[in-house]
């Protein structure tokens, strides 16, 4: 354990922290550490709504060791990416086009820079965001990875309500309030933690990062966020290019997940024309990279699996 805790609990040896400037001048915080050697090829890796990359150094150390390099940067508005908004732990972010426009250009950038081949890997608003760009031909990865992907979000209410309450919401006071004060959805008897993932250790770690660099806390999202994440999904859901796509796409689903629409998302990733789907069930909740060992280890398996096959050296 105290060998897992070094890993995920310290930056790694050759990695570089850094910034990397979108054509607005919006400043991103960036992680890159290079293979030793030769590189096998290189990932991309996204985290989702509120994540910074520290969250996924154990998953970046696995993937290190097998010669990959890996690239990270935290999204406009969360992290160590600054704030788009006046409240300081608040995920607020004016429209969701400013990302797609983010991922757009840093992926043409970072191909150029580094070894092929290229895979993209999106956890939760990241896999979103990654399978939307990979739809506009933004992207060219030689496969993509999505971890319990936001393709829908989970609610109480049905979503085409959900959708136009939000809307509403965001035209009825300062779009960059926060919708809700704490947890990662209002109104939940669950707690964060349990939300997230059935280890308390991992749990913890997110925890030691914001306390060891508080700027890195981002609470709930602003309403123009919800009500962008909810018109957003549901378009990419009707967006007949779906069926064309022809880069090959494994989909890792949480089937318990609380906070997006596991549903949702097989339906989706099973109209992708490569495409091949590993789901979990109860005993996974949402970060499926950050869960107990035995959903982890089989997680990673499956990515390297799909890789070795898909994005060969």
């Amino acid at each position: 354990m105290a060998g897992q805790l070094s890993l995920r609990r310290a930056y790694p040896a050759g990695a570089v922290i850094g910034e990397w400037r979108a054509a607005d001048g919006w400043v991103h915080r960036r992680f890159d550490w290079p293979a030793a050697g030769a590189a096998r090829g290189s990932i991309l890796f996204q985290g989702g709504r509120g994540d910074v990359f520290e969250k996924y150094l154990e998953a970046f150390h696995h993937w290190h060791a097998r010669g990959w390099n890996v690239t990270s940067f935290d999204w406009r508005g969360q992290g160590g990416s600054g704030r788009c908004g006046p409240h300081p732990h608040c995920g607020h972010v004016e429209r969701f086009g400013l990302f797609h426009a983010d991922l757009r250009a840093f992926w043409s950038e970072w191909r150029t820079a580094t070894p092929g081949p290229h895979v993209l890997i999106g956890h939760s608003m990241g896999g979103f965001l990654a399978l939307r760009s990979l739809v506009d031909d933004a992207v060219d990865p030689a496969a993509a990875v999505l971890v319990a992907p936001m393709l829908g979000l989970k609610g109480a209410i049905p979503s085409r309500l959900a959708e136009r309450l939000a809307r509403l919401m965001r035209g009825l006071g300062d779009p960059a309030r926060p919708a809700w004060k704490g947890n990662e959805r209002p109104a939940t008897t669950e707690t964060r933690e349990s939300l997230l993932t059935h280890d308390p250790d991992r749990y913890a770690d997110e925890i030691f990062w914001q306390q060891a660099d508080p700027r890195l806390m981002t609470g709930p999202p602003s309403w123009a966020w919800v009500a962008d994440a909810f018109a957003e999904t549901r378009m990419l859901r009707e967006d007949a290019r779906v069926a064309t796509m022809q880069v090959p796409v494994l989909g890792l689903i949480a089937e318990a997940d609380g906070l997006v629409d596991a549903k949702a998302a097989k339906a989706l990733i099973a109209r992708l024309p490569e495409a091949r789907t590993l789901a979990f069930g109860r005993e996974a909740a949402h970060e499926l990279l950050r869960e107990a060992d035995p959903v982890r280890d089989r997680a990673l398996a499956a990515i390297d699996g799909f890789l070795d096959e898909k994005a060969p050296r």
